[in-house]
């Protein structure tokens, strides 16, 4: 028997976690000496061990022939990858990067080079139906996609929290282990935390006040309180920023009165918000997918952090504040600073402008079922289910089956790899090394920790040598070319911009692997690595097993500006021309019935619904209503659902914790015919039938979940 140490891989919370393996796991419990999550552990995090030994977890590849499937060696399943790439030119390949690469080693350190290999722009990912907002308004205001600030959230005196459920997510573009016990020591060190949400969620409930508004409508709150500050007097910039007459400008038709009709809360509410913001020692607001996910995603998360710069608290203690991860790539002085944009390219058939390199999930079906030169012919798909987590995934559903080839990295037969020609399933979570390269760039609290492989790979390649080997053969190499050339390459690159001589420098790099290499060279360029005067590395990970703790977040402004200017861009064009639309929407008229979106906290997307303890309870799929709606429609048990996109009927869950006109479907189930026999029996329905494909915030191209216009009728 005996007791491994390693992040939990399954939420943005990254908790550290006590393994005990006896030949198999018999023990999944919070790493007490973690410095970062203190023992804390999730319910997920708990059934890891069953996770990982999930028997409908795929063990060797498929290729599919003849209507049926087939397992092959490792040998096959590459050549016929060859046979099918090689018909299909770059320009007519795509690729979908689902949610879990954000979480593994190897969809973090591979995923660039396999596109850059496939010769295509057809890139597409979960990122533009979830986080797409945000980095499009931080790549304008403060001139990279990945500059973002997060909540300091243990030394803050008053945090305003928008479409934000930590309690069920674990925290989203903000990591921070034991998310509800730091928002508990908030209150008690006299500390004011409000909610906005139109449910009333378990954060919620935690909170010192919730505030009801209307689905879909936080830019107007955020422009209320924007507009109450400059009526009031109360704005004091503390960062090098540009554009403070610009925005008061172009803020002054949205007052609290004009924003109360339209987003549903009261002017008053939103006249004290700003005030007490603006009077609070420290303060931070922090919005999440509730506000991405919507019509005016782009701007919400614009004016969330023009607020921050306008009430001192940008770049503070206990305000909103820069992570520095400890992989953070060196500063190049040689670089040209220039301005952050998007629309490089569109899309073919819609016109739909590419942001951070991707084209929007939403008209990835377009681009399938569309003839034309440039038609999307073949698809690479790498841990994502985009049929249950895309708008319209019937539509895609069925696009998908019109492909001519279609590869899947993909531990399951689900509901998008069932169209695949061949399925590369990853080794288990324990047999995968493990370093959070994106999410501890969100982290409240610097720090760093890296997870060896548990158990041996036993003759299977790692989710590194798959990805790298469909690189080279996407790029021409081959199936037998060898896929440590890719990792020589990348890290030839690497030490050749930090200088010196890269071959000495090559050979005191430690690691198993070319992924363990690659980490190693990343911290020891970092800014606490060994090369820029510090002491981290890969050994030094190793010898503590538990993490280190890098320190509290530390002003870094200006120093970690790339816009142009090297300053704050409070007022970036893009976004000021968007408030026309904006101002456009404060007369509309409000449907009766729209839609939101759901978190569990038992839950992740579509992956965690083949554990039997997972499933059940309040993890289930049912439509959340108010009852006086139930009441004033004559509903019974289950009601009818329709949207511009389709229709289902759904098992109803009246609770007066969500607004009257208000509905609320969990994402990420509708386990239609699919193997795992645990999903199979809890199917539920796929929200994504209902949202439209047509509809997308248009700055960033995100699809829209949030504030879907319904049809509410008995079944």
């Amino acid at each position: 028997m005996e007791t491994a140490y390693r992040t939990c891989p399954l939420c943005e919370a990254v908790c550290g976690l006590a393994i005990t393996i006896d030949g198999r796991v018999t023990d999944v419990r919070g790493d007490r000496d973690d410095p970062f999550s203190k023992g804390y552990v999730c319910p997920k995090g708990a059934t890891l061990g069953r996770l990982d030994e999930d028997p409908d977890r795929l063990q060797a590849p498929l290729v599919r022939g003849d209507g049926e499937w087939h397992t092959v060696s490792w040998a096959e399943a590459f050549a016929a990858v060859e046979e099918g790439l090689s018909r299909i030119p770059g320009p007519e390949r795509a690729i979908y990067l689902g949610n879990p690469n954000a979480h593994t080693m190897a969809g973090a350190l591979y995923g660039a080079p396999l596109i850059r290999a496939l010769g295509t722009r057809n890139v597409f990912s979960a990122s533009t139906a979830d986080q797409m907002p945000k980095h499009v308004s931080c790549g304008l205001m403060f001139g990279h996609p990945l500059t973002i600030p997060v909540p300091d959230l243990d030394r803050t005196g008053y945090l305003l929290m928008l479409g934000a459920n930590p309690l069920e997510s674990n925290g989203s573009l903000c990591t921070a282990p034991d998310f509800p016990g730091r928002l508990k020591a908030l209150r008690r060190r006299g500390g004011r935390f409000v909610v906005v949400d139109p449910r009333r969620t378990r954060t919620a409930a935690l909170a010192d006040e919730h505030v009801f508004i209307r689905p879909g409508a936080d830019a107007y709150l955020l422009a209320g309180i924007v507009h109450t500050l400059f009526a009031e007097d109360l704005v004091t910039v503390t960062v090098p920023a540009n554009g403070l007459a610009e925005v008061a400008e172009a803020i002054r038709p949205f007052s609290p009165d004009a924003c109360a009709s339209a987003c549903g809360v009261p002017a008053e509410v939103i006249v004290r918000l700003a005030r007490e913001l603006a009077a609070a020692p420290t303060a931070a607001v922090y919005a999440r997918i509730g506000t991405c996910t919507a019509e005016f995603g782009t701007l919400a998360q614009w004016l969330v952090d023009v607020i921050n710069a306008l009430t001192g608290n940008l770049d503070r203690p206990g305000g909103a504040m820069f992570p520095r991860p400890a992989t953070e790539a060196p500063a190049n002085p040689s670089r040209r600073r220039k301005p952050y944009r998007t629309g490089r390219w569109h899309s073919r058939v819609r016109g739909l402008p590419e942001a951070n390199g991707e084209l929007p999930v939403a008209t990835l079906a377009d681009e399938i079922e569309t003839p034309g030169d440039g038609r999307v012919r073949a698809l690479i798909t790498v841990a994502g289910n985009p049929v249950l987590s895309t708008p319209n995934g019937t539509r895609l559903d069925r696009a998908l089956g019109e492909l001519e080839f279609m590869v899947s990295v993909d531990p399951y037969l689900n509901e998008t790899t069932r169209h695949a020609d061949v399925i590369l399933p990853p080794p288990r979570i324990l047999q995968s090394g493990h370093y959070d390269f994106a999410l501890l760039g969100f982290a409240v609290r610097n720090y760093a920790r890296y997870s060896p492989p548990v158990l041996p790979l036993d003759g299977r390649p790692s989710e590194a040598e798959i990805l790298a080997r469909l690189a080279m053969i996407a790029s021409g190499q081959g199936a037998d070319a060898d896929p440590a050339l890719l990792d020589e390459l990348i890290l030839d690159q690497m030490l050749r911009v930090h200088g010196g001589h890269p071959a000495e420098l090559r050979a005191s790099l430690e690691g198993a692997n070319g992924a363990e290499l690659r980490l190693d060279a990343m911290l020891r360029l970092g800014p606490y690595g060994e090369w820029n005067g510090g002491d981290l590395s890969l050994p030094t990970l190793l010898r503590h097993p538990h993490g280190i703790d890098l320190g509290p977040l530390e002003p870094r402004l200006p120093g970690n500006l790339s816009t142009a200017s090297g300053l704050v861009e409070l007022a970036p064009a893009p976004l000021l021309d968007d408030l026309v639309r904006l101002r456009g929407g404060l007369e509309r008229r409000t449907p009766e019935f729209v839609l939101i979106g759901r978190r569990h906290l038992r839950s992740n997307n579509s992956w965690l619904h083949n554990m039997g303890s997972l499933v059940g309870g309040s993890n289930r799929c049912t439509l959340q209503i108010n009852p006086a709606d139930v009441a004033r429609l004559g509903l019974s048990d289950k009601a009818l659902v329709r949207s511009a996109a389709g229709e289902l009927a759904v098992p109803l869950e009246p609770t007066d914790s969500i607004m009257p006109g208000v509905v609320s479907l969990p994402h990420g189930w509708g386990h239609d015919g699919t193997p795992q026999a645990v999903a199979a029996r809890n199917a539920g329905v796929n929200v994504n039938a209902l949202t439209d494909e047509t509809v997308v915030d248009p700055l960033s191209g995100n699809a829209v979940f949030n504030g879907v216009p319904v049809i509410i009728t008995p079944v």
